[in-house]
Parts: C-alpha cells; sequence; structure tokens
C-alpha cells in the first residue's frame, strides 16, 4: 500500500513490446500462433519511490527507457510485469503538440484542457487570465492552434499544465527547447508550486541544464534499467560518464 507521503511508487515494472518485421507478419500472428515476435524491454524490473515535492530528473541516452517509464508513470502505457502506484492528480507536458485541437483557437484549448483534467467551466474560468499571461502570446490566444509555432504550443501547454492544481507535474523534452527566458519563468513558477503547493516534478530530459535548474534529485536509465539513483550533480556527472 503506497503511503502518504508517497507521490509515485514502482515495483519491479518491466515493459515489454512485442516487434514484428513488418505490418504483413503482425496481421498474420493473429491468426498462427507459429509467427512469433521479438520481445523488446523498455524498462526493466524497474523499483523506486518518489516522495511527494520532490523534484526529479529522469536522464539517460535514446532508448535508455525515459520516455516508457514516464508513460506508466501518467497512465498512458500498462506495466508488462510489476506495479505502479500514483498518489495525485498527475498533470502531464508530454509533448510539444500533445492534447490540442488545432482547429480551435488557444483560449477555447484552455477549456478543452481544462475539462479533460476534470475542472468545471467556472473553475476553468477562474484560471483562465493567469494561463493567458503566462503563455504570453499576445493575440494568437484567439487564433487557431494550427498557427502556432512549437515555441507557443509549449508556452500554453505549460501553463495550462501547471494552472490546473497538479498534484503532480511530469515535463518530457518540451522545455529544454525552449529559450533561456521562458525557461527561467517556467523554473520560478515550479519553484513557487513546489513551496506553495508542495507539488512533485518529474523531468525527463537530455538536457543536464535543464535538469539542473528544475531538479535536486536526478535518476540516470541505462538499458531500460536504474543506473543510478541520488543527488542531481552526481546523476549528471554519472550520465556524462555512461
Amino acid at each position: 500500500m503506497i503511503q502518504a507521503d508517497t507521490a509515485v511508487q514502482l515495483t519491479k515494472a518491466s515493459k515489454e513490446y512485442r516487434l514484428y518485421k513488418n505490418d504483413k507478419e503482425r496481421f498474420l500472428a493473429v491468426f498462427s500462433s507459429g509467427i512469433k515476435p521479438f520481445i523488446k524491454t523498455a524498462n526493466k524490473s524497474i523499483s523506486l519511490i518518489i516522495k511527494k515535492g520532490e523534484s526529479v530528473a529522469i536522464l539517460g541516452r535514446n532508448g535508455a527507457g525515459k520516455s516508457t517509464l514516464l508513460k506508466i508513470i501518467t497512465g498512458v502505457l500498462e506495466p508488462t510485469h510489476g506495479k505502479v502506484e500514483v498518489n495525485g492528480r498527475v498533470s502531464a507536458l508530454l509533448e510539444l503538440t500533445a492534447g490540442f485541437d488545432k482547429e480551435i483557437t488557444g483560449r477555447e484549448n484552455i477549456y478543452l484542457r481544462g475539462r479533460l483534467f476534470g475542472l468545471k467551466r467556472p473553475e476553468i474560468k477562474a484560471i483562465e487570465h493567469d494561463i493567458v499571461e503566462f503563455a504570453d502570446i499576445g493575440e494568437y490566444i484567439d487564433q487557431p492552434t494550427r498557427t502556432y509555432s512549437s515555441g507557443m504550443k509549449a508556452r500554453l501547454g505549460f501553463a495550462i499544465n501547471s494552472s490546473v492544481s497538479p498534484e503532480i507535474l511530469v515535463v518530457d523534452e518540451a522545455l529544454s527547447v525552449g529559450d533561456a527566458i521562458f525557461r527561467k519563468k517556467c523554473q520560478a513558477r515550479i519553484d513557487q508550486l513546489v513551496d506553495q503547493q508542495h507539488i512533485t516534478v518529474l523531468l525527463v530530459t537530455h538536457s543536464t541544464s535543464s535538469a539542473k535548474d528544475f531538479a535536486t534529485r536526478g535518476i540516470v536509465l541505462q538499458d531500460g534499467k536504474i543506473q543510478f539513483d541520488g543527488d542531481i550533480d552526481t546523476a549528471i556527472d554519472k550520465y556524462k560518464g555512461s
């Protein structure tokens, strides 16, 4: 049973993907047990505990299993083996374009995303001004999001996800491609949330500068396994040496 002061707990969690040579082989495998897939294990028996209020960076090279781990934590994927327990509302900024309807305006997307988080219209209305102000994309807030640059989507996405009273904020690579001023603005918002609302922050990144800016704890993944879990400076050293 997950403890009250724990935000995320994984117990021997593994994720396996069944891979085939092509779509034809995948289709035939439905009817024939003789066609065997290649099993790719992205995460291998991962056990970890993340306490409420922690800011944690998950580091690793391409293919290390970072994104799969993040998707397991956010509930996008179920582990093939093991157990994942999450204690609190998760707000996940997984990629720059995630969750937006490109044919409606940024303002309308605020209400769409808010409803997906379970907020009622008056609750969304109460945070609308703060979201628009933080995103700082000017008149584009009332233009279709298909007209937005990737940076504008990142600004609006982060503004929404950090304003819906998250208990666990999960951020993928989106922030590492933003400009320095925007990263500092995001860091200030995260610091405020941690100090005032005691939220938990998980950042999945290749960027050591972003990791150092946002996190105090670092987890280094290699070949789907945890190679190091500890203070962020040592984690960065381990990552650079991997």
